[in-house]
């Protein structure tokens, strides 16, 4: 399992762009041309990036397969006005802005080549990843490195489960995991659904607890990307609970007394409203759900990185020295975070697991 989180965390960061600051030299100090910048350039951490080629790849020095054009290298562009004379000396004198940053922030303006570009029929635009507009292509993204993880670890975890519940011998991963899988079932799951419903639904909570525990827990690793912060990911979940939904009410009840039964007695000349109101929170619970964890997750992670990039902001605009006396601050602030969010990453799980349970549940026992 740690081989697995170490692998992901491996090629995230060899396989996702790396975010750059503009840099200058200020009274012999190397700091950040525009602080603020340094919140931006960390929360683009949160954000979904697209796989490219491995930093370092194609003699291109840690710029991935970057596309060129022959006019950013053309006579104009090292003309006297960039590179001669006053303006020359004036760009060293302020600490190589162009020899460094300057020259990574030109690299970082060229467009990126995916690692993974499969082409898209004109229909299928919306699921268009690709970071030039004028291409239709599906890529992978780094999150999806650790979607693939969680599974992995879900299987590695989980392979002595079976061995264990019938001989009773296991090693500790092993019991820790088979009280997990108990719990959830004689928790969550039966007391929400009724034990017949949980019977044919338990394999499908149970990965549905164990995908975003492993997500979440992963996502807290350095180096990570927790694919939660993703409304696509949580999206998607969120929709295989809609469609339980729909579809166990359906099968259970029938299409008509499904529908029918979404309304309590009331008045006749209330039904209408209360229909249409019963319908609104059909869609509202699984939207809810989505939200939840996406923002929980996406929140915890800003406020880490906020206090984090505390400590560069204050080197950049005061100096090292004042940066360096107040670290420590924002280091135990960080850390504190840190240590609340591996609880909520254990609790969202449990939350998005229990609340999908009751809504399906209730689908498909109308009377409770």
């Amino acid at each position: 399992m740690l081989a697995i989180v170490v692998g992901a965390c491996f090629l995230a960061y060899r396989h996702t762009p790396h975010h750059e600051v503009e840099m200058v030299s200020v009274d012999g100090e190397v700091r950040a041309k525009d602080p603020s910048a340094i919140f931006t350039m960390l929360f683009g951490h949160v954000v979904p990036a697209p796989l490219v080629a491995a930093h370092g790849s194609h003699g291109d020095e840690g710029h991935g397969d970057v596309e060129h054009s022959d006019d950013s290298h053309s006579d104009d562009s090292h003309g006297d006005d960039s590179h001669g004379g006053e303006s020359h000396d004036d760009e060293h004198g302020e600490g190589a802005a162009h020899g460094s940053s300057a020259h990574n922030g030109g690299h970082g303006a060229h467009a990126v080549a995916p690692l993974v570009a499969i082409p898209l029929p004109g229909f299928l635009s919306a699921f268009n990843g690709h970071p030039d507009p004028e291409k239709n292509a599906l890529v992978l993204y780094n999150m999806q490195i650790f979607q693939l993880a969680a599974l992995l670890m879900i299987l590695v975890a989980m392979s002595g489960v079976p061995g264990y519940l019938r001989t009773g011998q296991g090693g500790y991963v092993t019991r820790l995991m088979a009280g997990f899988c108990q719990w959830v079932r004689d928790d969550l799951v039966v007391p929400a659904m009724g034990k017949e419903t949980a019977d044919k639904l338990l394999p499908m909570m149970m990965y549905t607890f164990f995908f975003i525990l492993f997500m979440n827990l992963m996502g807290l690793v350095p180096g990570s990307v927790t694919p939660t912060t993703s409304l696509f990911v949580t999206g998607a979940l969120a929709l295989i609970t809609f469609i339980l939904m729909i579809a166990g009410g359906v099968l259970a009840q029938g299409p008509v007394p499904f529908f029918k039964n979404l309304v309590p007695d009331v008045p006749l000349f209330m039904w209408p409203l209360m229909f249409v109101i019963e319908i609104a929170g059909l869609i509202i619970k699984p939207v809810a759900l989505m939200i939840r964890l996406f923002a929980t997750i996406t929140g915890g992670h800003l406020v880490v990185l906020s206090f984090l990039a505390l400590v560069f902001f204050f080197a950049s605009s005061f100096g090292k020295g004042v940066g360096t006396a107040l670290s420590p601050v924002w280091v135990g602030f960080a850390v504190f975070i840190m240590i609340i969010e591996a609880f909520v990453a254990m609790v969202q799980a449990y939350i998005f697991t229990l609340l999908s349970s009751l809504f399906i549940g209730a689908s498909v026992h109308p009377e409770h």
